[in-house]
């Protein structure tokens, strides 16, 4: 399988391409010479220095070795020594990361939450260089060539140390191919040569020959789609599902007999047995007073203080006489008996926690015991706080020390906790607790089945949950510990475990008072300080027993060597609590190697096993209490991963060693069952959750019945489906099986539990494997941590590790690689994400280790701030659905066939008859604008067309009907005079938004010249062959600047005039064009695919586009509009330019530009002349919605209730949400529901769709969004999955006709099909204009005829799709509205996998990835899918959107991300209109000049 693992390389880059080519290739040169690079398999040091570096600071990379995993991991990895991965490069601000604390003692390890389950253990002398041989060419390389700042070099070194050369000649989208190759493994145990021809893709991107085969099968897939057999043909594409994983004929399967319910020796009678633990309590405190019940330590090792049983018995009843009648609230008792009180209390005082804990019992209260929140930010506080909430804790008990050090709020009181109830809390030192009354005896009852204390359990999701056990239970407990254990009275036990729950607490707090035994504890603390203190004390004690973690042992191997004179000869048990690790054994083996020298006997380790439900699950006895011979298995870990157990004899590289944890505890059955589902037994062979059924076990999850009854009261039975018992039995959460004399194997947790299609692996395993990868030295303190998530309806596994502070680039790189190599070889799936963290930021578990379940929440909602990611989404992902199929297409006259069989009409609609319509109006007498203009100065000179707002909202300048006619002459003249221009000359009009635009248009009109409206001061829009520019004085200094010049050539300029002093002469005669066919003007725009291209707009075109749009809104001389958009291209010009003079009406005209100083300019505008119709941009929507949301004082005095309709001006599919926040925000104001629409125009027809004043209200659709994908249209329910919401973009103008044509073969589509809109008007213009003589390519866009139907009619291709559907409504005719949906442009989509993607639903996708995701824009190349995010925040969030974007878009859209891209706000760039210029983009991508925060290839 490796050799199909593609990275996701991680590049940061700082100036990239170009310097990632050399650099990524330079290593490899001498590969393709046919050399190899020497492989360093051990970390380089520059120095000896760290070799000699103290035991006890590496302590936490030696203890995870096991030498049999260790070595089966190096010997995976020697398979792939040839393979070096690329070095990513970063921008430099994303290395530097939070601070780290300099040293942390060996507490925080790995992986699980149970204080760091994972113990490897090794070699003790192994040399921290496994092969010198190697160390000293790598040393040089890395000394002589490679550069110290990552980013800062533009060539990387290779083996021979010289820099390579940055002038290859790879084409730059070679580089991404040529990456992908260098990334991608050889085919197992094949060195890699390079073979020198090179091969082209499709689309003529060079490949190295020998490219990764899942990269090419990738890239054919979506090439060469296969035809499907016939039957596909009638299966709707909607059960496009999944790929579900087809189970592996060869894989291993049970072959064993159902086993039986394993049953335990029975509980053996005492005599004198108490009939409850407060009874022992009672006995030994008034009969044994003196004797000692627990030894407290400092951190020092001092014994600080002794509680005797007397002292135990007298405080406890104090506190709960003081708890039950002295604690008040408005003179009733707080507490009564039942309620549950919570108990904190800090790992260093078990004496004030047991008088606390029996106190509570005595006083019929409930304890919940858990940890001291420290901070209000506490990994996993607050679902302790919600278990508190849930059990309706109001009272916490605390020692005077503890409660002085929480966090106070200002009044002194503790803070509350986020998410925890409110508390009170009440401090048990002596001074605080009242004698009781003579006459008040506690009633110390038999052990009955209510709940005696409740235990708290994180579960993986990271919920916490309380389970309640009962009197009786913890009775049973104690009594069968005591029997498994053969504790007898006044033995000493040390106790290293957490005393508050789980091993820690049965057996170091509730069992040793049972038998009234001397319990040392030995704090967390001190185990920091010094690690051999537990062996200290067993041996000052002479301790019997001694209950600790495979980590404890662990810890002390590591300072065995300064204690000469310890001896264990006194230990006739030493309990291991995490021996269901399966990662223990290594300790223990280990442990007993070294301390066997010193009395202690092989026989005296313990392991056993234990879950929070069921307690204690079983116990290895020594032999003098009648245990069989411990037991070990070597299994196969792959047959493991189906659930089968099979003892490993050839694959000697993926297999686990487990030792046995005992037998089952006395009382008790025990069985087998299935993991999922109903609970069937088990066969002998097969791997499931071990059930216990005694009276020693949990009763529920306080208050969750639902999940107790599936995990306290399941039921297993036979594969025939009979019950194998009339009782219940409790689920542990441990999966294992019964192996030889009935001994227990357990070889993982349900909570580490992963399936990745199909197969279970476990987290603890994983973690064993990635810390087995030399250089061992790169993780910090092994704090690993494995979960899985789910994306795309599989488990996919996340790898996190801290890595050390002095770690380089170049390490980490190496590291991840190779554990992915490692986690391949020895486990055989791919891991989706591999993140690194610096050191001590990943969330720590009570006692050390890493708080799994917070960590993944950290991932899941981006917050984890990794500096170095690499996703690997093509090797794990497995289960897209099949690429789609082109199926042979039907023919137009098939497809009318259809239509008509199903009763569906052609899909065709139109506006108004313009013949039709009554307008009297004297301007339609008149064939050209000019002569409008000059007919309205003759009569109606004084009447005010145009008034222009600056940001103040003041009108800046404006312009009568005569002042217009007479600006227009005295530019005619100058065109005439001084720029000796002749008829159909091209002038380039180059001006700010305002009056002097309007007038040098007409200018031009008038003497015969074709205007040019241009944005200042692009040089590079100076386009069209201009022959004159007309600007003002101040634009003109700036085309005649220095600037201007470095960017482009001035002596090409054409003459420049400036308008602002002309010659007053006057006209001789204006001119007349010979036809109305005759050009008019150029109309020059970007499109979104970033081609600039000039329409022509005929006379003709130019007055029945001013006709259609006063006859839409309704405009006289008498209206007033408000304009705010760019004047420059499209119906923005027409409306700003042309419509006023046509109409008659007078425009307020607002740059939009004004907006960036007040933004309120333009709605004051509106509410200032009571507007009735006014026209926007989608950005000047946006910065209201923005930026006036919280400026309440200047939205007082804004009314909007005069505006009848609100239109956006664009070229794409409306903006629902941008629509629907703008009418919401702007109700309050008065603004109407209905008033805002969107309107529709193309570069073929500026104007098709426009709402107007009449006519329905524009329509709401929903549409399943992988039919889109399909081409298809299937229209859903609102709010059903996978929906998408198209709004209907306004109503089809006066003269318009529109038809939905097929993309491919021409023919007319029925209607709510999918396809190309086609548009017929007496406005549609009349050609491209193109500089470069492109015209033919373009000329079947403006002359397009049906294939198949009505074949006369001539139409022009907007180039966009949708469909168009007939509603309920009825329209001003009285016909039924035909309402057209705009679904995108067909130029921007993105065919991938064979379906038609449009950006702006993955973009929508991936902004709802995160917050702090500002833009997002998508372009595919070479087959793969770029995405570009702007990050809104720190640049340490960065590296956490990578896996979001990845997740989001593969859930949402079934597509692999080829590559994140995450860069600064502001470097998407964006058009007038406020629409994304992806190619401009891509081509910047491409160029590397997007200066990108980080750059994740996800190969």
């Amino acid at each position: 399988m490796f050799q199909n693992l593609f990275w996701v390389s991680v590049d940061i880059t700082q100036k990239g391409y170009e310097k990632k080519r050399a650099k990524l290739l330079a290593r490899y040169i001498p590969l393709i010479q046919g050399k190899r690079p020497v492989s360093g398999s051990s970390q380089a040091t520059a120095t000896g220095v760290k070799q000699q570096k103290s035991r006890s600071n590496n302590s936490r990379d030696e203890r995870f070795r096991s030498d049999v995993h260790t070595e089966a991991v190096q010997a995976a990895l020697a398979k792939y020594k040839e393979r070096k991965m690329p070095m990513p490069s970063k921008r430099r601000s994303v290395l530097v990361h939070s601070s780290v604390e300099t040293y942390t003692p060996p507490d925080t390890s790995s992986a699980s939450e149970d204080e760091g389950s994972l113990r490897r253990q090794g070699r003790i002398t192994s040399t921290p260089f496994q092969s010198h041989s190697n160390v000293e060419p790598w040393l040089n390389r890395v000394i002589q060539g490679s550069s110290t700042s990552s980013s800062a070099s533009s060539t990387s070194s290779h083996p021979g140390g010289k820099p390579a050369a940055a002038s290859n000649t790879a084409t730059v989208t070679a580089a991404a191919t040529v990456l992908a190759d260098l990334m991608v493994a050889s085919v197992r145990g094949v060195p890699r040569g390079y073979n020198s021809s090179i091969l082209e893709t499709a689309d003529g991107v060079p490949v190295n020959s020998r490219v990764s085969s899942k990269i090419q099968q990738l890239l054919n897939t979506l090439k060469r789609p296969k035809r499907p057999p016939l039957k596909e043909f009638f299966v709707d594409d909607f059960e496009e599902l999944l790929e579900v994983q087809q189970p592996d004929p060869n894989q291993p399967k049970p072959e064993g007999n159902q086993m039986n319910v394993l049953k335990g020796e029975p509980l053996g009678m005492v005599t004198n047995w108490p009939p409850s633990l407060l009874a022992a309590l009672q006995r030994w405190g008034t009969t044994q007073p003196k004797a000692p019940c627990l030894t407290a330590l400092d951190t020092t090792g001092k014994a600080i203080y002794t509680l005797t049983y007397g002292k135990l018995w007298s405080r406890s009843l104090k506190l709960a006489y003081t708890l039950l009648n002295r604690l008040t609230t408005k003179n009733e008792p707080l507490l009564k008996p039942g309620d549950r009180v919570a108990l904190v209390f800090p790992n260093s005082d078990p004496v004030m926690f047991m008088v606390a804990f029996y106190g509570c019992l005595l006083a019929e209260l409930i304890p919940v015991p858990i940890e001291v929140p420290l901070t209000r930010k506490d990994a996993g506080s607050q679902q302790i706080g919600f278990l508190l909430g849930s059990c309706g804790v109001t009272l916490a008990l605390t020692t005077d020390a503890c409660q002085k050090g929480l966090p106070k709020a200002q009044t002194g009181e503790v803070v509350t906790f986020k998410g925890w109830p409110r508390l009170m809390w009440f401090v048990i030192d002596g001074k605080h607790l009242a004698k009781p009354a003579k006459d008040w005896h506690p009633q110390v009852r038999d052990a009955s089945a209510e709940i005696a204390y409740i235990e708290y359990k994180t579960s993986k999701e990271g919920s916490t949950v309380g389970i309640t056990v009962s009197h009786a239970s913890m009775l049973a407990h104690c009594h069968a510990l005591t029997q498994a254990c053969g504790y007898s009275e006044a033995e000493t036990l040390t106790n290293v475990l957490d005393f508050k729950r789980d091993a820690g607490l049965w057996h170091g707090v509730l069992t040793s008072v049972m038998n009234r035994m001397h319990v040392i504890s030995i704090p967390y603390a001190l185990m920091k300080v010094n690690p051999l203190s537990w062996i200290q004390k067993v041996c000052l004690y002479k301790a019997r027993v001694a209950v600790v973690k495979s980590r404890d042992m662990h810890w002390s191997l590591l300072a065995q060597r300064d204690q000469r004179d310890v001896s264990l000869s006194s230990l006739r048990m030493l309990l291991v609590a995490d021996g269901a690790n399966p990662w223990s054994i290594s300790s223990c083996d280990a442990f007993l190697n070294v301390f066997q020298s010193r009395g202690l006997r092989p026989e005296v380790i313990c392991p056993c096993a234990s879950s929070s439900e069921a307690l204690t699950v079983a116990i290895r006895r020594p032999p003098e209490l009648g245990g069989p011979p411990p037991g070990k298995a070597v299994l196969s870990m792959n047959c493991l991963s189906f659930g089968v157990i099979r003892v490993d004899t050839e694959e000697k590289l993926s297999v686990l060693t487990v030792q046995d944890v005992g037998q089952i505890m006395p009382g008790a059955n025990v069985c087998v069952v299935k993991v999922d589902g109903t609970p069937y037994l088990c066969k002998a062979d097969e791997v499931g959750e071990i059930c216990v059924n005694s009276g020693a076990t949990g009763m529920a999850y306080f208050g969750l019945l639902g999940i107790t009854k599936n995990v306290f009261e399941a039921i297993p039975v036979t594969a025939a489906g009979v019950p194998v018992s009339d009782q219940p039995f409790t689920r542990t959460g441990l999966l294992g099986f019964v192996g030889p004399d009935y001994l227990v194997f357990v070889v993982g947790k349900l909570d580490g539990l992963m399936t990745v299609s199909g197969r279970r692996h476990n987290a603890d395993d994983v973690v064993a494997t990635a810390l087995a990868v030399e250089p061992m030295k790169f993780v910090y303190r092994g704090r690993i941590a494995v979960f899985s998530v789910t994306v795309l309806h599989d488990d996919r596994i996340v790898l996190v590790a801290e890595q050390r502070p002095d770690a380089s680039e170049e390490d980490s790189f190496q590291w991840m690689s190779r554990v992915l190599q490692a986690v391949d070889s020895i486990h055989q799936v791919g891991v989706y994400c591999l993140a690194l963290v610096p050191a001590n930021t990943l969330p720590k578990a009570p006692l050390g280790g890493i708080h799994i379940s917070e960590t993944k929440q950290r991932f899941l909602e981006g917050a984890l701030h990794p500096c170095n990611v690499l996703m690997c989404p093509h090797t794990c992902v497995t289960n897209l659905p099949k690429p789609r199929q082109k199926q042979p297409d039907v023919g137009p006259a098939s497809m009318i066939v259809g239509n008509l069989v199903a009763g569906k009409r052609i899909a065709q609609a139109s506006g108004r008859d313009v013949t039709q319509l009554e307008d009297n109006d004297q301007a339609r007498k008149f064939l050209y604008l000019a002569d409008v203009l000059q007919w309205r100065a003759q009569t109606t000179p004084d009447h005010p067309l145009f008034l222009l707002l600056n940001s103040k909202g003041t009108v800046a300048s404006s312009a009568s009907c005569i002042q217009l006619h007479k600006r227009a002459e005295r530019v005619a003249v100058a065109l005439l005079e001084k720029g000796r221009l002749n008829v159909g000359d091209h002038v380039a009009l180059v001006y700010p938004p305002g009056v002097d635009l309007i007038a040098t248009f007409y200018g031009c009109l008038y003497a015969g010249c074709i205007p040019i409206t241009v944005r200042p001061p692009h040089p590079q829009n100076l386009v069209s062959k201009s022959a004159c520019i007309l600007t003002t004085q101040a634009i003109m200094k700036l085309l005649k600047s220095k600037e201007a010049a470095a960017a482009v050539d001035i002596k090409t300029w054409p003459t420049i005039l400036d308008t602002d002093d002309m010659p007053k002469k006057k006209l001789a005669g204006i001119f007349r064009p010979a036809s109305p066919d005759m050009l008019a003007y150029l109309d020059f725009s970007v499109s979104t695919t970033g081609i600039l291209a000039g329409v022509k707009m005929s006379h003709a075109a130019t007055s029945a586009l001013c006709r259609s749009i006063k006859l839409q809104c309704e405009l006289y001389p008498s209206r007033q509009i408000a304009i705010c958009l760019d004047p420059y291209c499209g119906l923005g010009f027409a409306l700003w330019c042309l419509c006023s003079v046509y109409s008659g009406h007078q425009s307020i005209l607002v740059p939009p530009l004004e907006l960036e100083s007040n933004v309120s300019v333009w709605l004051s505008a509106v509410s200032q002349y009571k507007v009735r119709v006014t026209f926007c941009s989608y950005s000047v929507m946006e910065m209201c919605t923005k930026g006036l949301g919280t400026q309440t004082d200047i939205l007082r005095v804004i009314n909007l209730s005069c505006v009848r309709t609100c239109m956006v001006v664009a070229e794409e599919r409306p903006r629902i949400t941008l629509t629907q926040s703008f009418s919401k925000l702007f109700k309050d104001l008065g603004l109407s529901a209905r008033a805002v629409s969107t309107t529709f125009g193309c570069r073929v027809n500026v104007a098709i769709c426009l709402q107007g004043t009449a006519g329905p209200d524009p329509t709401t659709v929903y549409v399943d969004m992988r039919a889109l994908r399909h081409d298809r249209v299937r229209l859903v329910e609102r709010g059903s999955p996978h929906s998408l919401p198209l709004m209907e973009s306004g109503k089809i103008l006066p003269g318009v006709k529109v038809i939905i044509a097929h993309t491919e073969t021409k023919g007319p589509l029925g209607d709510s099909h999918l396809g190309e809109i086609w548009v017929s008007s007496p406005h549609n213009a009349t050609g491209y204009y193109t500089v470069y003589g492109e015209e033919a390519l373009h000329a079947d866009h403006f002359t397009a005829r049906l294939s198949f139907g009505d074949t006369q009619t001539i139409w022009a291709r907007t180039g966009y799709l949708g469909f168009l559907r007939r509603t309920e409504l009825t329209d001003a005719s009285g016909e039924r509205h035909d309402a057209l949906y705009v679904v995108g442009s067909l130029d921007e989509t993105l065919e991938l996998r064979g379906m038609r993607y449009h950006p702006i639903d993955i973009e929508t996708s991936v902004i709802r990835a995160h917050k702090s995701i500002a833009e997002c824009a998508v372009f595919t190349w070479t087959n793969l899918l770029v995405v570009v995010v702007e990050l809104e925040g720190s640049e340490q969030e960065a590296l956490d959107l990578v896996a979001l974007v990845t997740n989001v878009v593969l859930e949402e859209h079934y597509l692999i991300v080829g590559v994140v891209v995450i860069v600064d706000p502001g470097v998407i760039p964006i058009n007038s209109r406020g629409e994304k210029q992806r190619m401009h983009l891509r081509d910047g991508f491409l160029a590397d000049q997007l200066d990108p925060i980080y750059v994740a290839y996800n190969m």
